[in-house]
């Protein structure tokens, strides 16, 4: 089917009045002006590249009380993500060739979005890397404990990331220490606490070797969440094939503010103080950091709803990641290359996807955005199953239509298509 959409345009690194041209879910051609007989005009409105979150649990199998590939693609798809990429800590985890295809199995059936699988390294599988490269997207890391993380010997690291490499795909890891984690563990009663209890020389302990174990080779290595300025000037000058990405909630949350109920912050890494999130941001800001990544983690506000040292660490956010920042971008807080390079074209670098770009022969995934329809963050008008958002009342920009591969699955705050759309981006 060929069809073409008309309006302002972000094109190149900025704003032109022209016409896409769209044949089986690519971009054929861009021009000023372009004849096809499905034509729409977007008038008054911009269209961007649709984001790519490179780091979500979506929870299934074993854990959908919290979220699963429907719902946590639904939200996806309303905060203009058109493909994301969920992580190994399920149950069962996602280790082996059966368990990466069962969980590609439920997401072609459920999810909304396009996505790709990250199968999890442990100290049980390295020797299976090549085998498992042929059916994932990539590989995922812990060095330090999480939620149902598998932890990965950090004498390893230099093993792990040179066969890595051999498979061409690209290995994140989650960078805290974890002997550091252990000494430094006591019982916590607040957020403050947990900040403390997690201190981030367990990060930068864990970044410094990652670093050591990354140099001279060409392996892809991304380094998830950091959430410190300890961490942060360790990696300004880090060698060029590692990257490392920055969440909206490190980079716009801080212990200071009066964040509400205390266990719906708790996240791993923490949140960190005002100095910290001001030094993310402006890695954000600046260039200095790779990737705009949510780590939507969700939990259920019953299992949140404990003493704070048992609550479970982890917080959504796939949903707002793009209408937060849209809304900076609209108060120029933040520039409209910044962003699309953090949530689109970097992410689609690192994961080998023709997305991210409004580009002839890549994927047809833009949204439609009225830089005027500002709205505050209603929990209640979210699509996650948790029900819940650390970024309740903020101001942000939701997209008024998204595309995928040229299919419009939105229109006017509308589902247009079946659960199911959504295509694994292949490994």
């Amino acid at each position: 089917m060929e069809h073409s959409i008309e309006g302002k345009i972000f094109l190149n690194g900025s704003f032109e009045d022209a016409c896409i041209g769209i044949k089986d879910g690519k971009i054929s051609e861009i021009k000023k002006n372009l004849k096809y007989e499905d034509h729409t005009v977007f008038k008054n409105k911009i269209i961007l590249p649709a984001g790519i979150d490179l780091h979500v649990h979506f929870r299934e199998p074993g854990l959908t009380a919290k979220e699963d590939f429907k719902t946590g693609s639904l939200a996806a798809l309303f905060g203009g993500i058109s493909c994301v990429f969920d992580m190994p800590n399920t149950i069962p985890q996602t280790t082996s060739l059966d368990t990466i295809s069962e969980k590609i199995s439920i997401a072609e059936k459920k999810s909304f979005v396009d996505f790709g699988i990250y199968c999890g390294i442990s100290n049980d599988n390295i020797k299976d890397i090549e085998r498992l490269s042929k059916k994932s997207n990539g590989f995922k890391a812990f060095l330090g404990n999480s939620t149902l993380s598998l932890l990965l010997d950090k004498n390893k690291l230099r093993e792990v990331i040179d066969l890595v490499g051999l498979t061409g795909k690209p290995i994140l890891f989650h960078a805290e220490d974890e002997e550091c984690l252990i000494a430094n563990k006591k019982t916590e009663t607040g957020i403050s606490d947990h900040m403390r209890y997690r201190p981030s020389v367990c990060e930068e302990i864990s970044i410094k070797n990652i670093l050591q174990a990354s140099a001279n080779i060409h392996t892809k290595v991304h380094i998830c969440h950091v959430s410190s300025c300890e961490g942060l000037e360790l990696l300004k000058n880090r060698p060029g094939n590692v990257s490392f990405g920055i969440t909206p909630h490190h980079s716009l949350l801080n212990v200071e503010r009066n964040v509400g109920s205390e266990t719906l912050y708790k996240v791993n890494p923490p949140i960190r103080t005002s100095f910290d999130r001001e030094s993310l941001f402006n890695a954000l800001l600046n260039g200095v950091a790779t990737a705009l990544e949510s780590d939507h983690a969700p939990h259920t506000h019953e299992e949140k709803d404990t003493d704070f040292d048992l609550a479970p660490s982890g917080l959504p956010g796939v949903e707002t990641i793009y209408p937060l920042f849209l809304y900076l971008v609209k108060k120029e807080m933040f520039s409209f290359q910044r962003l699309i390079s953090l949530i689109c074209a970097r992410p689609a670098n690192l994961l080998g996807v023709s997305k991210g770009k409004i580009e002839q022969g890549f994927d047809a995934d833009f949204i439609v955005v009225d830089l005027d329809n500002i709205t505050k963050i209603k929990s209640e008008n979210l699509h996650s199953k948790c029900g819940w958002s650390p970024f309740e009342d903020w101001p942000a920009i939701f997209p008024e239509s998204v595309f995928i591969r040229g299919e419009k699955l939105i229109d006017e705050n509308e589902i247009q298509v079946k659960q199911g759309f959504g295509e694994f981006v292949g490994a």
